[in-house]
């Protein structure tokens, strides 16, 4: 007699992160219609990936640290909490001590530890990157939605925040703050993230500063740590896979408060132990690389931000050329959100009634439009928002296209991208189609 396992609740809660699931599709559709010789094309703005190649000194770097099979501390190897430690300094004028950083298997695990190990419940803005709300889910911890507003480009207003803060109880909390954000590419600037910290003390709140997408912004003399603001009070994540374009090396870094307790650090310490012994020793050795001083992978930052800046700027400019959208036009990342509530009253009428049915309407046929919406960014049912992640192109092409000839003119980069990224451009006419179907009485 066949048994039936039984799952805890909370798992059976879990389902696949959206942005991955309609990557896996699009991916497989175009593998299917190539060997069918099927013209349908899928428009990927689900799947936010950088699809530039990893730098050569990193790659280099791996392949001469294979023999190195050896378990390895849990919170990292020095040498490279060191260089990450110098890499900080470096770029965000922060001084760490390597004592304070932990390296994880990426930086969800180590987003994940935080939720774990530090009291409080956890203030998550809305719209989300698509990966705080299940790993919540997950621990079973209590959490809060902060909605943010439109008119604000949807950044936190710490008058907003104060408000909401003072209305839950007065216990420990964590903020969540994306800088720049996913999804909609926003930039905090210092007297912005000030005005947060502020509150934030006032409040008995700690901050999770996820600044994965630090290295993108596309003006990175704008681009301010949370480190610098609130030394005492946040913890810092980053990592290789965005900047880098390393995502498949799984490697992130936590920075733990300055002058915080060795108590912390050791709790750090063993749920790392516990939970993944190591991070890939060979991976650890290899990103040593990644994080020293290195003129190659410097200009390879220059180039591969400008790159995201004209895509991304092109991509959300013509997106909002179409009447009922509207985009935010991002400064950071590779991404930018798109409003779809001028168009509310048609969609209700085509039966498209939440912003979930939004998703699944873009991508029905004939339309093909991939998108993450909905409950994935944390919005409201009523909210028609989606998602545009701008990197469907080959990105070695065009790292080498552009360092043959950068284009110095608004006519040039217009070219660039037409050049380099013909499905996305492909994308938006397919969208214009789907919006004026949507308008048909």
């Amino acid at each position: 007699m066949k048994k039936t396992i039984r799952i805890e609740p909370h798992v059976d809660s879990i389902i696949m992160p959206e942005n991955l699931r309609v990557g896996l599709m699009v991916a497989e559709q175009r593998k299917k219609c190539q060997k069918v010789k099927c013209d349908a094309e899928y428009y990927g703005f689900g799947f936010g990936q950088s699809p530039f190649h990893v730098p050569e000194p990193i790659a280099r770097a791996l392949a001469g640290n294979t023999e190195k099979g050896h378990y390895s501390d849990a919170e990292g190897i020095y040498e490279l909490r060191q260089a990450v430690a110098g890499f900080n300094e470096r770029h965000f004028k922060v001084d760490v001590d390597p004592s304070e950083v932990i390296i994880g298997p990426g930086t969800k695990p180590l987003i994940h530890m935080v939720f774990d190990i530090v009291r409080g419940d956890v203030i998550i803005p809305s719209p989300s990157w698509i990966g705080y709300f299940p790993q919540i889910k997950l621990l079973d911890k209590h959490f809060h939605t902060f909605y943010m507003k439109p008119e604000f480009w949807y950044k936190i207003q710490p008058e907003d925040l104060d408000a909401f803060l003072s209305e839950i109880h007065r216990e420990q909390h964590i903020l969540v703050l994306n800088n720049p954000h996913n999804p909609t590419g926003a930039l905090y600037s210092e007297k912005e993230l000030k005005a947060i910290v502020e509150v934030c003390r006032n409040h008995n709140t700690y901050v999770l500063a996820d600044e994965i997408y630090a290295l993108t912004t596309y003006h990175f003399e704008r681009f301010t740590s949370m480190r610098r603001i609130y030394p005492e009070g946040a913890f810092v994540t980053n990592g290789l896979s965005k900047d880098r374009s390393s995502g498949g090396y799984r490697l992130g870094s936590c920075i733990l408060p300055e002058d915080c307790s060795e108590d912390l650090k050791e709790d750090f310490r063993k749920v790392a132990a516990t939970v993944y012994t190591n991070v890939s020793t060979p991976t650890q050795y290899a990103a040593i690389t990644a994080y020293e001083p290195n003129e190659e992978i410097e200009a390879y930052f220059t180039v591969t931000r400008e790159i995201h800046r004209i895509i991304g700027q092109f991509m959300s400019a013509e997106f909002n050329t179409i009447a009922g959208i509207t985009a935010t036009v991002p400064e950071g990342t590779f991404y930018f959100f798109a409003d779809f509530n001028e168009l509310a009253e048609d969609l209700r009428r085509k039966g498209v009634s939440t912003s979930n049915d939004l998703g699944r309407s873009l991508i029905a046929h004939p339309h093909h439009i991939a998108t993450v919406t909905g409950d994935a960014c944390m919005l409201r049912p009523d909210d028609y928002g989606a998602r545009i992640a701008f990197v469907d192109y080959d990105g070695k092409e065009a790292f080498e296209k552009f360092k043959e000839k950068p284009p110095r003119t608004t006519s040039e980069e217009e070219a660039f991208v037409r050049d380099n990224a013909p499905r996305m451009i492909a994308g938006v006419e397919a969208l214009k189609m789907y919006v004026d179907e949507i308008k048909k009485r």
